[in-house]
């Protein structure tokens, strides 16, 4: 099965032998999970908040990507955002500091946001600050430390916990492409 969410948000994870967690990705309203999966999801799913998905069989799938081509294309423009996303991802975890990829990983959702039509300087948290800690392969204490000294410089404005608004993009940015220090 593919699953499309239609409300809310899920955490997808893997659970390593000695019990600790990576999580591997965010999903949102609109996106596909278990796109690029073989006959097994390899991955756990938690959902972050009350949240409605689609079940579609892939033989369904396959057979509305027939009749309709153009679906076939927006699941080619869904995979190739994943797979860019996780090499950005990649790339975010194993070279850039803890300050750089907290930075990345907001303007990571702005870039979303963006790309659905919504405020791209209005973030959302649905998921804690231990679940954006396993994403980046960061504590949770440097996750909220980094916030702070981001709050601190008036880059971001933290309005609730789970409600961020950036103020300042371009210091932000040059922040991820370690140009500049908070």
């Amino acid at each position: 099965h593919v699953y499309r969410i239609e409300s809310g948000a899920v955490c997808l994870y893997k659970i390593m032998p000695d019990g600790r967690r990576q999580v591997l990705d965010f999903a949102f309203a609109g996106d596909f999970i278990g796109l690029g999966s073989q006959t097994e999801h390899v991955l756990n799913a938690q959902t972050l908040e009350p949240t409605r998905l689609k079940c579609l069989p892939v033989a369904t799938l396959a057979r509305m990507v027939d009749r309709e081509p153009r679906l076939g294309i927006k699941l080619y423009e869904a995979i190739s955002r994943e797979l860019a996303a996780t090499q950005d991802h990649l790339f975010t975890v194993g070279q850039r500091s803890a300050v750089e990829r907290v930075a990345c990983f907001l303007l990571a959702l702005s870039a979303r946001n963006e790309r659905q039509g919504q405020d791209a300087l209005t973030l959302v948290l649905p998921m804690t600050r231990s679940d954006i800690a396993d994403f980046l392969g960061l504590t949770i204490e440097t996750v909220s430390r980094t916030l702070t000294k981001f709050k601190a410089a008036k880059i971001i404005a933290l309005e609730q916990c789970t409600l961020l608004r950036l103020i300042d993009t371009i210091k932000l940015e040059r922040i991820a492409r370690g140009e500049a220090s908070v």
